[in-house]
């Protein structure tokens, strides 16, 4: 008897993997194929709210040290060590007990800064393949860095004038390479470019690697094919399906912190005048400072246009907390904790996004036909800004002091230069469209990711 397809898709504990991990997995199950979901206890418990029953997919929890979640007081170093000792068991658990069920898994899919899930499907011989969920760009990045170009960025950092031309991706200076790799990197942070680093190895040691990229063919052609050595796979984008391409119109959370569902911002879009609004967000992740948020404030008020902030209630705990010019900014426009941002973004009223540039707000925004104020922060957000402003021309990007401060003349000049700009309103509509066009019935994700599915072997045990 020939056996289902069974993938199992591992996930690092963080919003900004679970979000399309998630999503994929969903894609997947439509397809016909089994997906075991697997991540850590805090970060299922923070989904099990929200999850939706769906048929073919099952969830695991592990124990990753931590199980009332990583906080960035916590040691980072100890806690990628905690999440390898613990998952690894957990991984090898799940591959030996599905085959002893009879649902034994096909192939084991997992996010960056999980590298020893590669090795754990080695040992036991399951195929495995990495899901990026940044750009194919970030990823030949890092490949080129450690791989004959290491030495040429480090040594000219300094220079402010300094530019690189790596193959397949546009020319790049300090400020666009992804932060991990600059010598500016937080001290916290200091594991991750040695992860990554693992990570490649772990490929390197595969016969024929394959990493499916949450993007798609038309955005980033040069970049995909850009590593001989590695077989990159666009399947993206990988959003809720209500968004993109209509399958399953019930399917519109994208998963996990849905904390607070006031529906109080839809109304207030609706009352809004269309191409109007600017929404600022910059994930869930990053706490901007004091200083930094009134900057903001205070080039919003500049701007005088209507607009919708999302400031996480963590930001905002105190009244030593709040902005010095609450008031006023109360009145022009809407501050909450939360919405559904797909929501907000394929809504009539935006005018533009200013957004952190995070990979998933990044593609969201693409798809929504959005104009991107980019103010990128760390990580492979400056990469997507660049991205942003000189490669797709969806946006422009803001430029900080030599403190790293971006005042508030700043963000109303950007703000004035995004919005009602028809071009780069154009673009992103282009942009979307084609997002569209390539996860449809015979597009080039589709077609990727049916091939990869074909390709997963179900009689694999």
């Amino acid at each position: 008897m020939a056996h289902r397809r069974h993938i199992l898709l591992v996930t690092f504990p963080a919003q900004g993997h679970i979000n399309p991990s998630l999503q994929f997995a969903k894609k997947l199950t439509r397809m016909g194929v089994e997906v075991t979901f697997a991540t850590s206890l805090s970060a299922h418990s923070r989904m099990s709210s929200t999850l939706a029953t769906t048929k073919g997919l099952n969830f695991a929890s592990f124990s990753d040290g931590y199980d009332d979640g990583f906080k960035l007081t916590d040691d980072a170093r100890h806690f990628m060590s905690s999440i390898r000792n613990h998952g690894s068991e957990s991984v090898k658990h799940i591959l030996r007990s599905s085959a002893e069920k009879g649902r034994p898994i096909s192939c084991v899919v997992y996010t960056l800064l999980l590298p020893w899930v590669a090795e754990v499907a080695r040992e036991l011989r399951v195929p495995s393949s990495l899901l990026w969920i940044q750009p194919a760009s970030v990823l030949d990045i890092y490949y080129y860095y450690f791989n004959g170009y290491g030495e040429a960025i480090n040594t000219c950092l300094d220079d402010p004038s300094w530019s690189i031309q790596l193959p397949g991706l546009p020319r790049l200076h300090a400020r666009d390479l992804p932060s991990f790799i600059l010598p500016t990197c937080h001290e916290m942070y200091s594991f991750a470019l040695p992860s990554f680093k693992e990570q490649l190895d772990a490929l390197d040691a595969d016969e024929k690697p394959t990493v499916l990229v949450n993007s798609f063919d038309a955005l980033e052609l040069e970049a995909l094919k850009a590593i001989k050595k590695l077989e990159l796979i666009a399947i993206g984008p990988v959003l809720p399906s209500a968004f993109l391409d209509g399958k399953d119109l019930s399917d519109t959370s994208v998963g996990g912190d849905l904390f607070l569902k006031s529906r109080n911002y839809k109304d207030w879009l609706d009352s809004q005048t269309q191409n109007s609004v600017i929404y600022i967000s910059f994930g869930s992740i990053l706490t901007l400072s004091k200083p930094q948020m009134n900057e903001i404030g205070k080039g919003l008020l500049k701007s005088g246009k209507p607009f919708l902030w999302v400031i996480r209630n963590k930001e905002s705990e105190s009244e030593e907390d709040k902005l010095s010019c609450m008031g006023e900014l109360e009145e022009q426009g809407m501050i909450v904790p939360w919405c559904s941002q797909l929501e907000v973004l394929s809504h009539p009223a935006l005018g533009c996004f200013v957004t952190h540039c995070g990979w998933n707000s990044t593609l969201e925004s693409l798809v929504s036909g959005v104009p991107i104020v980019a103010f990128p922060h760390w990580t492979d957000q400056t990469t997507n800004a660049k991205l942003i402003e000189d490669v797709w021309k969806t946006g422009v990007r803001v430029n900080g002091n030599e403190e790293g401060m971006v005042d508030g003349d700043e963000v109303d000049r950007c703000i004035k230069a995004v919005i009602g700009n028809e071009e780069l309103r154009r673009n992103a509509k282009k942009w979307g469209d084609l997002a569209r066009e390539a996860i449809c019935e015979g597009g080039s994700s589709d077609k990727n990711l049916k091939a990869f599915v074909e390709h997963v072997d179900p009689q694999f045990c």
